[in-house]
């Protein structure tokens, strides 16, 4: 058996490297790469496994000419890689789940109550020296204790999202963002501290929060649009927490800025790292950058299942978090 040889696509935190480094060869990308670059190295047959970032386009015209075993991608999202066009050129994906889950609902929660009481607009009113002392009418904010929250989607994330929200007693009501947007769908199990299941339609029009947690899909493409941006509350806040492209960033500019909707938390975005033209000027927001999972330990064991799928890869094996497992069956 070949020694396994890794390309890690940007540094990862520890202990990936060292992970790597003590079953193979480990080259780190420290540059910014070109995608061309990447495409090169998946057909040079140089390296038994990538791994990627959510910003290396990996799809099936990137990997036509692939000679690799597996893609770890360090994200729970996989949608910058072609999964069909990776299993049929027996090239196994993995992703790093479960851990992301607490950070992000963290995230959530911030972004409902940021917007909410205006947190970042009076951080800076007052920075500019515009305090002058106590006043009836100083930036007032929404309620958030007692407000309905609108979950779109219902996965381990929207979950835990609203079980911090239990504890500012909102009510809490979820939709699925499957099949026809005004149709609620069967499902399995479904955890109770959603709430109670509602269709699309009655979440958007009713929630005064609707907080985004579903994957990036074409179903899911621009699921939050101009039409449904117009049937949310005046008063509503919409979060995002999930992909950037399931909010049509341009539409919701408009929202904001002519007040169909009271204000916009976002920790993701369309075309990132640019924002939609308007965006960065509407007061009414609050805009992060990307920071979902961006603490220290979840970071660090987010590269630590990144390594493992990686490694188990190289032996040919199924990884703990493979994307598609049937890309190596005979």
């Amino acid at each position: 058996m070949r020694t396994p040889r890794f390309l890690v696509t940007t540094p990862l935190p520890d202990p990936a490297t060292a992970l790597l480094a003590a079953a193979g060869s480990v080259t780190v990308w420290e540059h910014e790469h070109t995608p061309e670059e990447l495409v090169a190295a998946c057909e040079s047959g140089t390296y038994s496994v990538v791994l990627s970032q959510l910003t290396d386009r990996l799809g099936a015209e990137e990997l036509a000419g692939a000679r690799i075993d597996g893609i770890s991608n360090y994200a729970v999202g996989f949608d910058n890689v072609d999964v069909a066009a990776a299993t049929a050129r027996g090239i196994m994906v993995a992703n790093t789940p479960g851990v992301l889950t607490a950070p992000t609902a963290d995230i959530a929660m911030l972004l409902i109550l940021a917007t909410a009481r205006r947190c970042v607009e009076a951080d800076g009113f007052l920075r500019q020296g515009e305090f002058l002392g106590w006043s009836p009418n100083l930036l007032l904010g929404s309620d958030v204790t007692g407000a309905t929250l609108g979950l779109i989607g219902a996965g381990r994330i929207a979950a835990a999202t609203a079980r911090r929200a239990a504890g500012f007693d909102m009510t809490v009501q979820h939709c699925s963002a499957r099949g026809p947007h005004n149709e609620v769908q069967p499902g399995a199990y479904v955890d109770p501290a959603l709430g109670r299941r509602v269709s699309f339609d009655e979440l958007i029009e009713t929630s005064d929060f609707v907080s985004v947690h579903v994957p990036m899909s074409a179903s899911t493409h621009h699921l939050i649009d101009r039409r449904v941006l117009a049937r949310m509350k005046p008063s509503a806040i919409l979060v995002n927490t999930a992909r950037g492209p399931v909010v049509d960033e341009n539409a919701l500019v408009d929202a904001l800025r002519h007040g169909v909707i009271a204000g916009a938390g976002l920790d993701v975005y369309e075309n990132e790292p640019v924002l939609a033209p308007g965006l960065i000027d509407q007061a009414n927001t609050v805009l992060l950058p990307h920071l979902g999972s961006a603490t220290v330990a979840v970071r660090s064991r987010m590269a630590e299942l990144c390594a493992l799928n990686a490694l188990a890869m190289a032996r040919r094996e199924v990884p703990p978090h493979p994307v598609n497992p049937e890309a190596w069956v005979a």
